[in-house]
């Protein structure tokens, strides 16, 4: 499809995803989160052939510098509008959060307010080295309001969450390492061809194994451990009588390469 603020291509089992605005560092806006939506409910979802997501930022300044503010200053809807708009915003978000496939954000610039915001939803985020990343939406008297305030304190504890959202601080690649928001950080050019591998590597293996892992993490870290117990012991039952753990197993002892098939 011809998207008109996103590409899409497909490589060797990974969809590739570039914000593409460049011209706006790659903010949000015109239709990019309704492309957004038909790139992560239809075509990702629906190619057998895509494994894995890469999310990355057109250009080498921007991963995504948030919400086009110039787009939005001149507009203020009424709230019960406002509130609809937004609970739109938090079902895609967490359509990209809940995919069934590994998704990596490969953030190759600033990433601030709402394109942080994509970031957190990802399963990996590494970054390269001249990127900053931070939420300062409190700077022009909003919040964190993509989901933010819930993701953020989740991934690096609620002190460097509050901190960076209170402060508005932007913070380096490097920091952004130590605190757990990244977990690798890379030279610029070295960055796609990072995340590439990357997704290469998660998309050799068994794509049922990928799936119920991701969801056991997430639902584990939003329950108790013997409800997360529960829920693993299910997903294990299920992967455990899947055609491809067959699979695994006979090219193990036959010391070859598995060819899995996601059922």
């Amino acid at each position: 499809m011809n998207f008109e603020t996103l590409l899409y291509e497909v490589r060797d089992g990974v969809a590739l995803v570039t914000l593409n605005r460049p011209d706006r560092m790659n903010s949000i806006g015109g239709p990019m989160k309704d492309e957004l939506r038909i790139v992560f409910t239809d075509l990702a979802r629906n190619d057998d052939s895509v494994r894995t997501v890469v999310i990355t930022g057109a250009g080498d300044k921007a991963f995504c510098a948030g919400a086009d503010i110039k787009e939005r200053a001149g507009s203020t809807l009424p709230l019960p509008a406002y509130h609809l708009k937004q609970k739109a915003t938090h079902e895609l978000f967490r359509t990209i959060e809940t995919f069934e496939k590994p998704v990596i954000a490969a953030i190759n610039g600033v990433a601030l307010g709402g394109g942080l915001e994509i970031a957190l939803c990802a399963d990996v985020r590494i970054a390269a080295r001249h990127a900053k990343l931070g939420l300062p939406e409190a700077r022009i008297g909003a919040l964190p309001a993509a989901g933010g305030t819930q993701r953020l304190p989740r991934l690096v504890g609620p002190g460097w969450a509050k901190q960076l959202m209170l402060t508005c601080d932007h913070i380096d690649a490097e920091q952004a390492l130590r605190i757990g928001l990244v977990t690798e950080v890379t030279d610029a050019g070295q960055l796609l061809p990072a995340a590439l591998a990357m997704a290469a590597r998660m998309a050799a293996n068994a794509p049922l194994s990928l799936r119920f892992i991701k969801h056991a993490i997430d639902l584990g870290l939003q329950v108790g451990i013997e409800a997360g117990l529960e829920y693993e012991r299910y997903a294990a039952a299920i992967v455990v009588s899947s055609e491809d753990r067959k699979e695994g197993m006979r090219a193990f002892v036959e010391k070859r390469k598995p060819v899995f098939r996601g059922i």
